[in-house]
């Protein structure tokens, strides 16, 4: 009886709320201009603010909307499979998973996705088991660590705050030291690394915050190693 009512009294596991929220909430939907993967997606009805209301710790949903930089590298991996066969892939601020997810389709060896958000940590693992993807999720910042046991680094959409970029590029430079490929995907936001950026294909995508009916180009590119020193403009 004691072992029982403990049982009882006992908080849920987070992990396992956020899934069943994020499941109950946010329907799967086909990804505009992606057919092939479906994901979570909020809509109106999805109730974010009144989980942020409950949880004081929830940041800004970004894993629960389309990015333009997020959607342009997961249709290029899709159409050139070539890029990631047989790699180890490391999807970074995953946000969504979409672009693991894409690598993971396209025939990547190992897929990691990082984030630094719980309940982006919890819909990778749902968008994943969706489109019958093998991920492994790691919630942490690993821009401060050394470079990852990895082949090829994806980026999508991580060039919006002048603070975030700098650190992004920095640990992306050794990275590239380290031989790891770099691919970006990105709508021209301001903050990029412009003057070291290698044009690879655009695409006409949707972005965050945008009004539903707008596309803007998204690009994606490779980052090419510094001369001289570390060039950030």
């Amino acid at each position: 009886m004691a072992l029982r009512r403990a049982a009882e009294t006992r908080p849920a596991d987070p992990a396992s709320t956020i899934r069943g929220f994020i499941a109950a909430n946010l329907p799967v939907q086909a990804v505009p201009s992606i057919p092939e993967i479906r994901l979570h997606k909020a809509g109106p009805q999805s109730g974010l603010r009144r989980l942020a209301e409950q949880d004081p710790d929830f940041g800004s949903p970004y894993w629960a909307h389309y990015w333009g930089g997020g959607l342009a590298l997961a249709r290029y991996l899709l159409d050139r499979p070539e890029t990631v066969v047989g790699q180890r892939v490391l999807d970074l601020g995953a946000g969504s998973g979409i672009v693991g997810i894409a690598a993971a389709k396209a025939g990547a060896m190992e897929v990691v996705a990082a984030d630094v958000d719980p309940y982006a940590i919890a819909a990778i693992d749902l968008n994943a088991a969706i489109n019958g993807a093998t991920i492994l999720p790691v919630l942490a910042d690993i821009t401060g660590s050394a470079p990852p046991l990895t082949d090829i680094i994806c980026v999508g959409d991580l060039f919006y705050d002048a603070d975030l970029a700098a650190r992004v590029t920095a640990f992306l430079d050794r990275c590239l030291q380290q031989g790891i490929k770099v691919l970006i995907g990105d709508p021209w936001r301001a903050h990029l690394p412009h003057s070291r950026l290698r044009l690879l294909v655009e695409y006409s995508v949707a972005d965050f915050g945008d009004a539903a009916e707008r596309e803007r180009p998204g690009a994606v590119f490779a980052l090419e190693p510094a001369r001289g020193g570390t060039d950030r403009s």
